[in-house]
């Protein structure tokens, strides 16, 4: 693995907490990297024989049995790892301790899953994290990661291309059918110039269901993009 050194620049929050807590290994809490050469073989690494549509374990990677009877507007999800252990733990230091030189970590993650899995697109776009949320954080963790990520796959970013137009509770805790319910008509795209007749691939942290992603990209095929696919650092179960 290729663990990248790019980090986002930190807030002044960001950088008191880089000088309290030296930056250290999420494995053995070593000092000097986020993950440490002895390490590395404890990054849970997504198994190929996943359903491509929602990236749920499946034999041979075929379309697995609930995309088939509930397509949605995705034409494939991607995961680099599973939501456990050190990856767990760097999406949560990323989201909720000011950590965003992990968002660095996370596009290596993806970087590396791409060269396995190529996708070939012609737009990067964050999904947008609900107002409230932004201002009680500071930021949006997808935004610093799509901005790393673009700078190693050379695909530009468009984090104004999707905007959430209407508040939404927490996913955590509902059952597939409440998620997509829950995040129905919640993102619109008013970018149709930026996106009609393109490639895009929409980015997030963590996908349990896919509901979220899919939501984009119902609003970014209404805008008219030709092909829509979820790329996220982790899927849950």
């Amino acid at each position: 693995m290729s663990v990248a050194r790019e980090t986002a620049r930190p807030s002044p929050l960001g950088q008191l907490w880089a000088l309290l807590f030296p930056t250290r290994c999420l494995g053995c809490g070593r000092r000097g990297a986020a993950v440490c050469g002895r390490c590395e073989a404890m990054i849970p690494w997504l198994n190929r024989e996943t359903c491509h549509r929602c990236a749920a374990p499946s034999p041979l990677g075929r379309l697995c049995q609930r995309c088939k009877a509930a397509p949605t507007a995705l034409d494939g999800l991607r995961a680099a790892c599973t939501f456990d252990g050190i990856v767990r733990q760097a999406i949560h230091n990323l989201k909720y301790r000011q950590a965003r030189s992990l968002a660095g970590l996370a596009s290596s993650l993806l970087a590396d899953s791409l060269v396995e899995r190529p996708l070939q697109a012609d737009l990067l776009v964050p999904v947008p994290l609900a107002a409230g949320r932004r201002r009680e954080r500071g930021y949006n963790q997808a935004e610093l990661i799509a901005a790393c990520l673009s700078r190693s796959i050379d695909v530009p970013t468009a984090a104004a291309a999707l905007e959430r137009v209407r508040e939404t509770p927490p996913q955590v805790g509902l059952s597939a059918p409440e998620r997509r319910r829950n995040v129905r008509g919640a993102f619109a795209c008013s970018a149709e110039a930026l996106v009609a007749g393109r490639r895009v691939i929409v980015l997030d942290d963590v996908a349990t269901t896919g509901a979220t992603l899919a939501a984009c990209a119902d609003a970014l095929k209404t805008a008219g993009a030709a092909r829509v696919y979820g790329l996220v650092v982790a899927r849950g179960s």
